[in-house]
């Protein structure tokens, strides 16, 4: 058995039936020829050869106990069991994809085998063929789940050598893996329960010395400073999943007019968007929602590296303002002074902030928790970077890539980001009974970018 860092136990530890910690993505892909044929191609190909040893692992056996601690190796990968070919139902409209994805995401990953499923979704009544995959958050981070797919693609149109994202070729015969952190050096001989005393005592001081320094910098957002929200409840384990796509042109345009970032157009969208969302619930807070944003710590090349790498900076959305300008500079204002301090922080410093901000998460099943102390933040917001050109598999051109990640007690929406192409495709997860009328989000994200574009 191999010892799991903190990085990726954490996310074991967490999970309960109300609260899987899978990442998902839904891809939709225009065939060349024949959807059927596309579908039996990916289903021939993704469930034969190799499987590299990351789609091997699952947790070590008692699960209860061992698996939230150490990783064990699968011999014989039971492909029926995790690539699975479905057809919607009648009429196939994007509507009743969602539908399927919102059921599926609900559902927990089996720690009794490697912790990953394929859907290969037929049945939609405009040809395309869509699939959707889900991945345990020990194993991968969003930018890795990510990069993985973009790695069985190509630019070509005519390449016909398409493979499946667990192929041992794509990671050049060897696991790519990040350096190891300081967090992550384990010396073989140790016990397991050594080991996460070693990762504790490398966290300690590092986030002692976090604090001194947030303390020192006034502008910088602080955890447990957020306004109690509709979102931040204890949540159930049904999910909503809603998704749309937005041009990256449109939102450069308003970049540059602006003199701001492409992600600060993201998150100035979100924010108007939470805020018209919340003054429809009769729900809006008179303090600023706070917004947890992860921030990838991958150098260059490392963004198909398994595991986790990543910390979090806090955004003040400026949700209390009516004009979005007065919003925008509020949170260029404040991902500034975020970006600052972390650049005065070394990676293992980094890793214990993000860890610190996530820690009263994993105490939210404990009874009365959540509703008892101040939330960390109000929602997260992630901003995955995809491929600015054209992808294809097997002829089949990549029209969309939506991302689903994780909501859970005390933070009951999920709002994901993920590039492809000329578009922004948003990706939306939430609680069904907390987060009522989800869709609705999406019409305000279109308005909201609608002021900023005539703010420009």
């Amino acid at each position: 058995m191999a010892l799991m860092p903190v990085t990726e136990s954490m996310f074991l530890i967490a999970e309960s039936r109300e609260h899987p910690m899978h990442v998902g993505g839904l891809q939709l892909f225009v065939p060349a020829g024949e959807p059927h044929d596309l579908a039996d191609e990916i289903h021939r190909r993704f469930t034969g050869g190799e499987v590299h040893d990351l789609f091997r692992k699952r947790p070590g056996r008692p699960v209860d106990i061992v698996g939230k601690l150490a990783w064990s190796r699968e011999t014989d990968i039971d492909f029926e069991y995790h690539v699975r070919r479905v057809v919607l139902p009648s009429p196939g409209r994007i509507r009743e994809l969602f539908q399927f994805l919102s059921l599926h995401h609900s559902t927990p990953l089996d720690r009794y085998r490697p912790m990953w499923e394929l859907h290969i979704v037929e049945g939609l009544a405009d040809g395309r063929i869509a699939l959707y995959t889900k991945v345990h958050h020990s194993l991968v981070d969003g930018v890795s789940a990510l990069k993985l797919m973009l790695n069985t693609l190509t630019e070509d149109p005519d390449d016909r050598n398409g493979v499946a994202t667990w192929d041992p070729s794509l990671f050049d015969g060897k696991p790519k893996r990040r350096s190891p952190s300081t967090l992550e050096r384990i010396t073989g001989g140790l016990s397991t329960g050594l080991g996460l005393a070693g990762d504790m005592f490398d966290f300690v001081p590092a986030a002692a010395r976090i604090g001194l320094r947030a303390l020192r910098d006034e502008g910088a957002q602080l955890p447990l400073r957020a306004p109690r929200t509709m979102f931040n409840v204890p949540i159930g384990g049904a999910r909503r999943f809603a998704a749309d796509t937005w041009s990256i042109e449109r939102m450069r345009s308003v970049a540059e007019g602006l003199d701001i970032t492409l992600n600060d157009v993201v998150l100035a969208m979100c924010a108007g968007a939470l805020r018209a969302y919340l003054l429809g619930e009769n729900a809006l807070p008179e303090s600023p929602l706070i917004a947890m944003v992860p921030v990838s710590l991958r150098k260059p090349g490392e963004g198909d590296a398994a595991g986790n790498s990543v910390t979090t900076i806090l955004c003040n959305l400026g949700t209390h303002e009516s004009d979005p300008m007065t919003r925008l500079q509020c949170i260029t204002e404040s991902t500034t002074r975020g970006k600052d301090m972390m650049r005065e922080l070394n990676t293992l410093e980094s890793l214990a902030f993000g860890a610190v901000t996530m820690l009263p998460l994993l105490f939210g099943p404990v009874p009365g928790f959540v509703r008892s102390t101040p939330p960390p933040f109000n929602v997260i917001i992630s901003n995955v970077p995809g491929s600015p050109k054209e992808l294809y598999w097997n002829g089949a051109r990549l029209d969309g890539i939506y991302p689903a990640s994780i909501v859970c007690d005390g933070m009951a929406l999920n709002i994901t980001v993920a590039s492809n192409g000329d578009s922004l495709n948003f990706g939306l997860v939430g609680c069904r009974r907390s987060v009522p009328h989800l869709q609705r989000m999406l019409t305000h994200l279109e308005t909201s970018l609608q002021e900023l574009e005539k703010a420009a």
